[in-house]
């Protein structure tokens, strides 16, 4: 078995060894393993049956890292990305008040849509065409978006008539809990400790059973701490293809909206470790990068056939390139580490929502690193960024942070006089967002 890892994923020509492979990706599963508790949570407040989640989140994710493991030999883990899940419970589910099954239709729609784009190559040219302002402001505006959903569930952001929203009761054990899970993650992250957030999970999951709300522990004790996965008969091939046909007219912008996301999350990630990894070639340019793209977009196929939001490339693949990894055999065995965790479902189901707060605002803060990549002394970029950063929480709307910040990007430029600095593509789609609005379109 070692041999045949050795020789099919090419250890000696890579410069690695099967034993830091292993722990690379152990290394990886731990910083991304949180996943599996967040998942489930945010899917489950879009309506879903929570019964399976876990089961449904582990096996995509399993299966996504296989695909870019044995397509690539790159050593990325995949899983359902954070930002598409909230864009799936809260702007489709919600916002829309569209049936999840329905939604899971428009995740695979998004897929094929991905994976077609990826195999034909158009995806460049796409990516070429949407100007940098809106892909900072976007994945910001996501960060944010994810950040305030972490304060809101803990109950340190709550509703005001006044004011909109307001500071939580901070005298409530479970809301001052989660503000210093908050404080204790950022503090280990700072100290650069594997698994981080995981480990705040853990901690605060621990630190529930003594903290009694309304004379029942905020942790609940498990059953047990090993047994079987539950079964994902609720889900698995569950997803509605005709809705989003039938009703195109009011979903259109939801799947572009997703592939917009998801192609620009996949690249930004992929970039990046691959950077980290030193896979680039010569030119700068990801070698297999078609294949790369196209085993994400396959992954969210699958996902939404298993019932889950678009899987995608995990920035947090850059651990186990930081601890020697550098072939796919680091992402299979992180795929196996998902296929055992299912094991552990008793446990994972006890872990409050408020234990999940310090992962969800950490994403956030890790999204809000790429505002650096803009220009500050073009404010036609920090203008575009801003706004569209801002909507996304404010209007608690992925896409309709996007629509605005395509909006106000092309109407600052028109209004400028810099009309050539604006792309065809980005022109019709600030156009059909405007009419959209206009005509009530939404």
């Amino acid at each position: 078995m070692r041999q045949f890892a050795e020789q099919f994923f090419k250890l000696q020509e890579k410069g690695a060894s099967f034993k830091n492979e292993c722990i690379a990706g152990l290394t990886t599963f731990a910083a991304m393993s949180y996943i599996l508790v967040v998942n489930p949570n945010i899917l489950a407040a879009g309506g879903m049956p929570i019964e399976g989640l876990i089961t449904v989140t582990a096996l995509a994710a399993c299966f996504g890292t296989l695909m870019m493991a044995l397509m690539t030999n790159y050593p990325v883990a995949l899983a359902p990305g954070m930002g598409l899940n909230a864009f799936f419970a809260f702007t489709i589910c919600i916002g829309r008040d569209i049936p999840w099954d329905a939604a899971l239709g428009i995740v695979f729609y998004n897929g094929v849509l991905f994976v077609l784009l990826s195999l034909t190559g158009v995806r460049t040219k796409i990516a070429d065409s949407i100007p940098q302002a809106l892909k900072v402001g976007v994945q910001c505006g996501i960060g944010l978006f994810i950040a305030f959903i972490g304060l809101k569930n803990a109950g340190l952001i709550i509703d005001n008539s006044a004011t909109l929203v307001s500071l939580g009761d901070l005298s409530e054990p479970s809301v001052m809990l989660a503000l210093f899970g908050i404080v204790f993650t950022l503090i280990l992250v700072v100290k650069r400790v594997t698994g981080a957030i995981l480990i705040s999970v853990v901690l605060l999951s621990i630190a529930g059973v003594f903290i009694m709300v309304s004379g029942q522990p905020l942790t609940a004790t498990p059953d047990a701490i090993v047994g079987l996965p539950h079964s994902i008969g609720d889900t698995f091939f569950a997803m509605d293809l005709m809705y989003p046909l039938l009703n195109f007219a009011q979903t259109w912008d939801l799947i572009f909206a997703l592939l917009f996301v998801n192609m620009f999350d996949t690249i930004g990630t992929l970039i990046g470790v691959s950077r980290k990894a030193k896979l680039l070639d010569s030119t700068g340019k990801l070698p297999k990068f078609g294949r790369a793209m196209t085993a994400d977009a396959g992954a969210s196929v699958v996902g939404a056939a298993l019932g889950t939001s678009p899987v995608t490339s995990y920035v947090e693949s850059a651990a186990g390139v930081s601890s020697g990894g550098k072939t796919g055999l680091t992402a299979v065995v992180v795929a196996l580490c998902f296929l055992l965790s299912l094991f552990l479902t008793p446990v994972m189901e006890v872990i409050p929502l408020m234990a999940t707060t310090p992962a969800l605002v950490m994403v956030g803060i890790f999204m809000m690193e790429s505002f650096r990549q803009l220009d500050f002394d073009d404010m036609t970029s920090m203008a575009t960024a801003t706004v569209a950063m801002i909507a996304m929480p404010l209007t608690f709307s992925i896409s309709e942070g996007i629509a605005i910040g395509f909006i106000v990007y092309t109407g600052i430029k028109v209004g400028a006089g810099k009309f050539k600095e604006v792309s065809l593509l980005t022109y019709i789609l600030a156009a059909v967002f405007l009419l959209r609005y206009i005509f009530g379109l939404t």
